[in-house]
């Protein structure tokens, strides 16, 4: 692809020219869905295309930027993976953070395939915590909702496990939130426990085959059990991954950190803003990064409502409960900030 100029006396304009073997179907999307979403991320160009050329007028920062931002998307092409608005929005997002990693290299990290089905990191964040795991034996992924700490984690474990890197998965959840009312639900005890770890087997049969997930765990390959499974056990040769940290008390969080053998990796994820401990038990998650700052091979990956890859609103909502938390405890300050959200919706409807 190559940029031309306009000529002098012209007002500031610019060609971008694509390949003419490439289909600008793939490029622009159904219906030029991609080209909205080019548009909306860049709301002070003016962007117009004409065969396989772009024809761009505008800052010429900016223009430089949907430049690069196309020369990503080929690269992307080229390997023969589709395009979604959500890409084009992640990739002008990667580049205007000014960073030394190519939105193209983050979108097409395959991580593991199943049923035709590859599973990538989707933003900067999520590449960084990926590349953390391949380089450390214990991460922990600290994060809000939807940012992907469990998801990629299972990822990379199944990975894992089919590199013969290691023998055996372990999934395990503290059934801190079940609290008083496990007594109440119906059936034997894993019967009331299992609920509290149907999420981790949602994640796995998205990434290993449904008829061989009973083999498999029958076989003790795939593990799934609550955190006070693990009490005395040492872990060899296994991928462990504990999720929802955020509810284990610091003993616990001890307890399981010190299960770790021979051969094996760890991937701690939580999110402390969602702490249901009952009140006054401090979070193990909160405690264990002053307890092993330093400590050579622990990797703590930040995660934020830019790394989120669900509905945009939980990226909003996220940032919202943000800010909340954020302001003074006094009730005056909720009451201002009560009033003023009032005052814009209604301000909005006039």
């Amino acid at each position: 692809m190559q940029g031309q100029p306009s000529p002098a006396g012209v007002s500031p304009a610019h060609t971008i020219v694509v390949p003419p073997d490439l289909s600008m179907v793939t490029l622009l999307g159904p219906r030029d869905e991609l080209l909205r979403a080019m548009e909306h991320s860049f709301p002070h160009l003016d962007i117009h295309v004409r065969g396989n050329e772009f024809h761009v007028s505008g800052a010429a920062a900016e223009v430089a930027l949907l430049e690069r931002l196309i020369d990503e998307l080929l690269v992307v092409l080229a390997t023969g993976q589709s395009l979604s608005r959500d890409a084009v929005e992640r990739s002008v997002s990667m580049l205007r953070a000014q960073t030394n990693v190519r939105p193209a290299d983050v979108l097409t990290m395959n991580i593991v395939s199943n049923r035709g089905r590859t599973i990538r990191a989707k933003t900067l964040g999520q590449k960084h915590y990926v590349d953390a795991i391949d380089k450390h034996t214990i991460v922990f992924a600290i994060g809000p909702a939807g940012t992907g700490k469990t998801y990629l984690a299972m990822a990379k474990a199944v990975a894992a496990l089919q590199a013969k890197q290691v023998t055996r998965i372990i999934l395990t959840r503290p059934a801190v939130e079940a609290g008083e009312r496990l007594g109440f639900l119906p059936g034997t005890l894993n019967d009331k426990i299992d609920p509290y770890l149907r999420p981790l087997y949602d994640a796995l049969h998205d990434m290993v085959d449904s008829e061989s997930i009973p083999r498999l765990m029958a076989a003790g390959t795939i593990e799934v059990a609550p955190l006070a499974y693990m009490r005395g056990r040492t872990l060899n040769d296994a991928f462990i991954i504990l999720d929802e940290a955020q509810n284990t008390s610091p003993e616990q969080m001890k307890m399981f950190l010190t299960r770790l053998g021979f051969g094996s990796r760890m991937v701690v994820t939580g999110d402390v803003t969602q702490i249901d401990l009952p009140g006054g038990t401090p979070s193990g998650l909160k405690v264990v990064r002053e307890i092993l700052d330093g400590v050579e091979d622990v990797h703590f990956a930040e995660l934020n409502s830019h790394d989120v890859v669900r509905h945009d609103l939980v990226a909003a909502i996220v940032d919202a409960y943000g800010r909340w938390d954020n302001l003074p405890s006094s009730s005056s300050a909720r009451r201002d900030h009560e009033a003023k959200a009032v005052n814009a919706r209604e301000h909005r409807r006039s």
